[in-house]
């Protein structure tokens, strides 16, 4: 469906036309540009969009089925970018992305938008309260949508920061994360991070090339001016990867150290078992000779002999129980 659409000339919003040829034509004609937002349109909503600003049937169809990477892609009448922003649950501690696909040409910016998570109705009414942004045209639009994304990303991965240091609470906790649902949580933990990761590591190297060098050449339908705005937000970006490289790495080591518990923590079961039974095995053994029906008997022939029997067998157990104890078995 169409969200919104709007002539925007010299940072202020006009109500374009209902027909998008004569927004288009009204826009330049004014020096202007018009931006056409549309929510998850069906294949027949956006054939008239094609139809009137010329987009690449490649680009349409990414647009369409969505579940892209971030990337950028040149095209000979438009820009093609996808974002991926991502949304994050505290209740539920789920990470969760949307799309925002970009079709920027040199008097329109049209913007495909699906799932909840990739609202463009802020970054709109940030711009149109920005006219100095707005007037420099369709990448100022490119940039807002990229900066808003970037900084929501940042916001992620502090609530991830913050979760993982509960998590790493409780796994060197005094009992050791000893609950059974530990594990099950790390692993999920690390699913969510790979999910952020998916979202932010592709969008590195659309940025570096809209920011570009001081030398190098420019991305079409981009104002090279605009290139430190970009290069600001790709030093963000970053800083967010290299977030998200540093809590992969201590998820992984937290799973470790959290199995390495419990695997000493079975050693000392079965240590503490170990002495126990060895301890259970001298009774045994005495008690199996007694058993054994021999003709002489200290029991048979000697009156002292049971009751000299139970104090050596007491003595033995005694002696391993503190040897056992000395070692940390018991």
């Amino acid at each position: 469906m169409i969200v919104d659409c709007a002539i925007y000339r010299e940072g202020r919003r006009t109500e374009g036309p209902e027909d998008f040829s004569d927004a288009v034509d009204a826009a330049r004609a004014g020096g202007g540009f018009v931006w056409v937002g549309l929510h998850e349109p069906t294949e027949k909503e956006f054939d008239l969009v094609t139809r009137e600003f010329g987009l690449h049937p490649l680009a349409v169809e990414d647009a369409l089925k969505a579940h892209q990477r971030p990337k950028l892609e040149v095209y000979d009448d438009s820009l093609f970018l996808v974002f991926k922003p991502v949304v994050y649950e505290p209740e539920s501690d789920t990470v969760s992305s949307g799309e925002v696909m970009v079709f920027l040409g040199d008097s329109f910016v049209v913007t495909v938008r699906h799932g909840e998570g990739a609202p463009l109705a802020a970054v709109r009414h940030r711009l149109e309260h920005e006219r100095k942004l707005l007037a420099k045209g369709p990448t100022a639009v490119v940039y807002a949508i990229a900066d808003a994304t970037v900084d929501h990303y940042l916001d992620v991965a502090t609530e991830l920061q913050t979760d993982l240091e509960e998590l790493e609470a409780e796994v060197f906790s005094p009992d050791g994360g000893g609950s059974r649902n530990t594990a099950s949580r790390i692993y999920t933990f690390k699913r969510q991070i790979l999910e952020f990761r998916r979202a932010t590591g592709p969008l590195g190297p659309p940025l570096a090339r809209l920011a570009g060098g001081a030398s190098g050449p420019g991305v079409p339908f981009v104002n090279d001016k605009a290139r430190p705005f970009f290069r600001d937000v790709s030093d963000h970006l970053t800083r967010v990867n290299e977030s998200v490289e540093g809590l992969d790495r201590l998820v992984t080591d937290i799973l470790s150290a959290h199995l390495a518990q419990m695997s000493v923590r079975q050693n000392d079961d079965m240590r503490k078992i170990s002495a126990w039974a060895a301890m259970a095995a001298v009774p045994t053994m005495i008690a199996g000779i007694y058993g054994m029906n021999f003709e002489h008997m200290p029991e048979l022939h000697w009156v002292w002999s049971y009751p000299a029997v139970i104090v050596v067998m007491g003595v033995l157990e005694l002696l391993l129980f503190r040897l056992f104890k000395r070692r940390g078995w018991l």
